[in-house]
């Protein structure tokens, strides 16, 4: 009875330790790069951090923490693990199609639109919806801005090059989210690339913006983040949605992934629900 005591103290004691080493390692990372994963949610984070340990052959976080300021390499590839970078084209095609169905429309009165992807990684839903305006006769007066914190995606993203065996998934979706052209009217391939057309990329400014540090840079008509915050604890997503409201203009929508929300945040009651199914928002105050 005893030694079943101790075990399970050893093993409180252990995930305390962990946490623990969590933190001095998020610290660490911050300190060394100046990017912020101290709030985020741990049980994402954790993830991560468990499969380079496990990559690694490292048998410690403390050990990781040890080599990730001594070794730049280390610090590089933690960056990269935590960098959220999952997307595909016309992702969840419903909310593109509700876009186009009942966004686009107010947009047409604008003689000029800015519209910002904030967390955009490899670019598969900018070149969405650069495809999508120019479908709908929006391109030329419609300029995006595509941030991500991770550099080295923007430069991937800024290629506009996708592998080939993926664009039977994103023709698929096109369709679904209302395209009426070929989907490969849209680029040229070889062997084993797809290449977006050029004039898509005319319109479209990628920029390094971290959304935990880094302040409003422009007032917007349109803010897509989508599947970006559920990785972020409450607190964290209060300060990420006090900028985004900061950074949209009166009557500007906010397009959030589909296991995301504005409720319960402290900027709910400046928006109302455009679209609920789709978690499309519009700013009234």
């Amino acid at each position: 009875m005893e030694e079943n005591k101790s075990t399970n103290t050893d093993a409180a004691l252990f995930s305390h330790r962990e946490e623990i080493e969590m933190d001095l390692l998020l610290e660490g990372v911050y300190r060394l790069s100046g990017y912020d994963f101290r709030n985020y949610m741990r049980s994402s984070i954790g993830r991560r951090i468990q499969n380079r340990m496990r990559m690694e052959q490292i048998p410690t976080i403390s050990r990781l923490l040890e080599q990730a300021i001594y070794e730049p390499e280390m610090l590089d590839k933690l960056l990269n693990d935590f960098s959220i970078n999952v997307t595909e084209m016309f992702r969840n095609p419903s909310f593109f199609k509700t876009f186009r169905e009942q966004v686009v429309p107010i947009l047409k009165e604008l003689p000029a639109i800015r519209i910002w992807h904030a967390g955009c990684s490899t670019g598969e839903e900018v070149y969405s919806m650069a495809i999508l305006l120019e479908e709908e006769g929006l391109a030329e007066r419609t300029h995006i801005f595509a941030t991500d914190m991770n550099e080295r995606v923007l430069e991937l993203a800024k290629q506009g090059r996708f592998v080939l065996n993926k664009m039977q998934n994103y023709t698929k979706n096109y369709f679904l989210s209302g395209g009426t052209r070929s989907f490969s009217e849209f680029y040229t391939t070889d062997e084993r690339f797809a290449y977006l057309k050029p004039e898509l990329l005319n319109n479209i400014s990628f920029a390094q913006h971290n959304l935990v540090t880094d302040q409003s840079f422009n007032e917007f008509h349109v803010i897509i983040c989508r599947n970006v915050l559920i990785y972020f604890t409450g607190a964290l997503q209060n300060q990420v949605h006090h900028l985004f409201h900061e950074s949209l203009c009166d009557g500007g929508f906010i397009g959030l992934g589909d296991k995301e929300s504005l409720k319960f945040t402290e900027v709910a009651y400046n928006y109302q629900e455009f679209n609920a199914s789709e978690k499309i928002y519009r700013k009234i105050t």
